[in-house]
């Protein structure tokens, strides 16, 4: 029998000063069940950072054809697509074709340095795709954030993302461009 996903609520306030979004956002998350909480919190961490009316969630982390997170246009046209970890570069290279921009936040210490290591000349050919890397300390804290339901504050600014629960903990994020 399948494993079903794990449905997570979170209230979402985000003050991102270096865009000038301060908006609410109620969302419901479905962590797929070989997803890590530290994954699943990348992708609300990479929410807040892109946050839109517009912006979605994809089916998820076995759909090959869509990303983590994605902005679609009103006609249907990929705005900007967004992903998580590792990828392939073809899967990359897959993107940065159907999308006007990819971003994807790179995370998992060092084995993300090592994917960077063995792909960073074939992805600088790509001119839409902008990679960050996530401080593995900055994901683990943020995955001991993770709860059912999730009151988050998310501040930007400067480039520096401080994620703040109504308990009063606090992360810290900066997130490094690699590309």
């Amino acid at each position: 029998m399948a494993l079903k996903s794990t449905v997570f609520k979170a209230s979402l306030n985000v003050a991102d000063m270096d865009r000038h979004i301060y908006d609410d956002y109620n969302l419901t998350i479905a962590r797929h069940p070989s997803e890590t909480d530290e994954r699943m919190m990348l992708r609300v961490l990479a929410y807040a950072l892109h946050s839109h009316e517009l912006l979605e969630f994809g089916k998820g982390i076995s759909t090959e054809d869509e990303p983590d997170l994605w902005l679609r246009s009103l006609s249907g046209e990929i705005d900007i697509w967004i992903d998580l970890g590792t990828p392939t570069d073809r899967r990359l290279r897959k993107a940065c074709g159907r999308s006007k921009e990819v971003l994807l936040y790179c995370y998992g210490g060092r084995a993300a340095s090592i994917w960077w290591n063995k792909n960073r000349d074939q992805l600088a050919r790509l001119r839409n795709l902008r990679i960050y890397e996530i401080d593995e300390e900055a994901t683990l804290a943020l995955a001991a954030l993770a709860s059912a339901n999730m009151a988050l504050q998310c501040t930007v600014q400067d480039g520096e993302i401080m994620v703040s629960t109504a308990t009063g903990e606090q992360v810290l994020v900066t997130p490094r461009l690699l590309n």
